[in-house]
């Protein structure tokens, strides 16, 4: 059982505080975007693109998430509504940053001219490690935990971060809680590591643009199943909002998976040339996965130059008893030539001497 109570700040500076919920945020940016610049490489996308578009897919992420969470708490602002748009920020709501960082990402690929189906392969691990690391923010606010449990890796919740189905005088504070977050960011650590390995090498099975179609249905579908243990969250119709949406990612996930594969779209494999990725005669994005057909056959790594195999030299006839045929003789052993001698030319006849008379 974890006792400890933490402290949402992580630093304070006379008047300015630094908050844990930030720290856990900024780490998963930067983990996100350095997974990121690797899987544009990988595929042979222009990875400066990161730069900028990351920034504008953040804010975006970052105003929709804001929004979900006052919705969904808004017990907690409805007597200070100034409280939503000054720090310290208590909260994210995952789906709401979803949606509107989604939108942001959307614009961007049309704006720039690229594929978001290959970009949506390239981005997908590093949602799962922005997740992953954001989480434990939710740790040090004391916030997103289930119903008390007597588990091993229950977690103390104080009276001031109780919701209001589980006050300190019917729940001591030696009460434990289901560690909601911890699920929730363990569940993404696995999910990075599955993407990663799904495109290390070139996957027949899958389809550009399946990566990001499995984590919409990985994210949606674990929480909408994590809801069931969640307390005092966002309803409609007395259905968690949570769950609307995750069911929502999941149905959007499974129709990206039907629509590749009806669009005949291209093997998802990256790319084993330094120019990049192969491009066909209509100039249309392409793959070239005939290369690692075959179990056994090396995969070459992004960057490797492919070395042409030296043509085979031509079978020598055979004949049924196993010996070489002769003009198999004839046609592999050189022909000797030899120089003409020079002819002797006409023979010389002796004169003949005439009697004397």
């Amino acid at each position: 059982m974890i006792d400890w109570t933490p402290s949402s700040v992580a630093l304070q500076l006379g008047p300015l505080s630094l908050y844990w919920y930030g720290i856990a945020y900024a780490v998963g940016l930067a983990a996100a975007y350095w997974i990121m610049v690797r899987q544009a490489r990988r595929f042979g996308e222009n990875a400066e693109l990161l730069g900028t578009g990351l920034i504008i897919v953040a804010i975006a992420a970052l105003i929709g998430g804001r929004l979900y969470h006052v919705i969904d708490q808004w017990q907690l602002y409805a007597n200070d509504p100034l409280k939503i748009v000054l720090p310290p920020y208590s909260g994210l709501g995952v789906f709401g940053g979803f949606v509107t960082g989604g939108i942001a990402f959307l614009y961007l690929a049309r704006r720039w001219k690229v594929s978001a189906w290959r970009w949506a392969d390239i981005v997908a691990p590093g949602l799962f490690a922005m997740q992953a690391a954001g989480r434990w923010g939710n740790f040090f606010n004391q916030e997103l935990y289930g119903p008390p449990t007597n588990l091993p890796w229950g977690i103390a919740i104080d009276c001031a971060h109780r919701v209001v189905e589980y006050p300190c005088a019917t729940y001591p504070l030696a009460t434990h809680f289901h560690p909601l977050f911890l699920y929730e960011s363990t569940s993404a650590l696995i999910g990075v590591a599955t993407l990663l390995w799904l495109s290390s090498r070139p996957r027949p099975q899958l389809r550009v643009g399946d990566l990001g179609a499995i984590a919409l249905i990985w994210i949606g579908g674990f929480r909408f199943l994590l809801e069931f243990l969640r307390i005092g969250n966002w309803r409609l119709a007395d259905i968690p909002t949570a769950q609307i949406f995750g069911a929502g990612f999941v149905i959007v996930g499974i129709a990206m998976l039907w629509l590749r594969r009806r669009q005949g779209a291209p093997t998802l494999a990256p790319v084993a040339t330094p120019e990049g990725r192969p491009i066909g005669e209509d100039d249309a994005d392409m793959y070239d996965v005939e290369t690692y057909e075959g179990e056994g056959d090396a995969v070459p790594e992004a960057g490797a130059m492919a070395i042409p195999a030296a043509e085979p030299a031509p079978a020598t006839p055979v004949r049924k008893g196993g010996t070489p045929s002769p003009r198999a003789k004839r046609t592999t052993t050189p022909k000797r030539t030899t120089t003409p001698k020079a002819s002797p030319g006409p023979k010389r006849t002796p004169p003949t001497k005439k009697p004397r008379p």
